[in-house]
């Protein structure tokens, strides 16, 4: 594992939104400890349970996420304070005067910041009103720009057409954004195909990870990099796959395993896809020490371990893409001391289509 850079020991450099669900729970809480202060996850809560705090209290330490209820009825009832654990508020362009007052102290009980999630198709608005809007954003939760991480989030991205209008959409937003003292300012996309039922199986399928193509795009304007795991940002998509399913993340692609081999119990199956991958040309060197997830992947090749669940595939998916990307950013950072997406202190003073079948 890519241990952190010291210039980056209290700045994280990836913020990708996970659904707050089991597998990437435990993808997040297996994390390697010298990577996890390099990681700011969004947390996107649909449900809330006893369970899902209790698996954010256990995160490794360095590791504060971000967490986002507006998915949630009410407007405190699901207050993140009354968590009891570090984290940090999202805080929408819609949210209403109540929640953002609770937003606002949940900020100042915790870490003293909070990320304001700009969704740059659904927040369609001009400059002066997008400036608006944060600052009545700023002034019911009591905020300054400066202690703001603002993700511009772009949703789906799905072919070269979708990367393209997406990228000036970007820039137009980056634009405004400096107008403000933000903290931080991040790109966050999603590539994953929403359904994968009619693509082949007992094959790795290659798909394009438009979201990483469309921030390469983007490195001009210096800003941080998010993405959606291994799952897709498009609203209503799958979340799993009922046939046993690894999505396995290289250089620029996904490795999509879907293994239905008739006649063969679960265990078999998982078995099979599982040494198939660790021969595969994109296997890491390191091999079951590249990450938590690759690790549980040789166990099962090496048939001492039983097939696990749909939970478990997105888990050991995750972990791996979690370790990929953060290898890549540190590998591709060039040595500086300061993150993708961080702002520079003088400015803090001044004021082939994706969807194959």
């Amino acid at each position: 594992m890519v241990p952190a850079h010291s210039g980056w020991a209290t700045e994280p450099v990836y913020r990708p939104v996970l659904a707050a669900r089991r597998g990437e729970l435990d993808a997040l809480g297996h994390l390697d400890d010298a990577l996890a202060p390099l990681i700011a996850p969004i947390l996107h809560v649909s449900e809330l349970d006893r369970s899902v705090v209790e698996a954010v209290s256990r995160l490794p330490p360095g590791l504060v996420p971000a967490v986002d209820v507006g998915a949630l009825p009410g407007p405190a009832g699901a207050e993140p304070l009354r968590w009891g654990v570090p984290l940090v508020p999202v805080i929408g362009l819609s949210d209403g005067a109540e929640r953002l007052a609770a937003h606002g102290v949940t900020a100042r009980a915790y870490c003293g910041r909070a990320v304001v999630r700009l969704r740059i198709r659904l927040d369609r608005a001009g400059p002066d009103a997008a400036t608006t809007a944060v600052e009545r954003i700023w002034r019911y939760a009591r905020l300054a720009p400066e202690q703001c991480d603002l993700v511009l989030d772009c949703g789906d991205v799905c072919c070269p057409a979708d990367v393209r209008t997406t990228e000036s959409r970007v820039r137009r937003a980056r634009d405004w954004a400096r107008r403000h003292a933000w903290r931080t300012v991040s790109v966050v996309a999603g590539g994953m195909p929403p359904a994968l039922a009619r693509l082949p199986t007992d094959e790795p399928v290659r798909l394009d990870r438009w979201d990483w193509l469309l921030w390469r795009r983007l490195a001009d304007l210096g800003v941080g990099f998010g993405d959606y795991g291994v799952a897709s940002a498009a609203p209503g998509a799958e979340p799993t796959d009922r046939l046993p399913t690894v999505r396995y993340t290289d250089a620029d692609v996904w490795w999509l395993y879907r293994w239905s081999r008739r006649g063969r119990r679960g265990d078999e199956r998982v078995a099979d896809l599982c040494r198939e991958l660790v021969s595969a040309p994109h296997w890491p060197s390191t091999g079951a020490g590249f990450s938590w997830g690759d690790h549980e992947i040789v166990r099962r090749a090496r048939r001492v371990a039983g097939a696990g669940s749909a939970t478990n595939w997105v888990a050991w998916s995750t972990s791996h893409h979690l370790a990929h990307v953060l290898a890549t950013l540190v590998r591709t950072s060039g040595g500086g001391a300061r993150p993708p997406g961080s702002v520079p202190p003088q400015r803090l003073r001044g004021g082939e289509n994706r969807r194959a079948g």
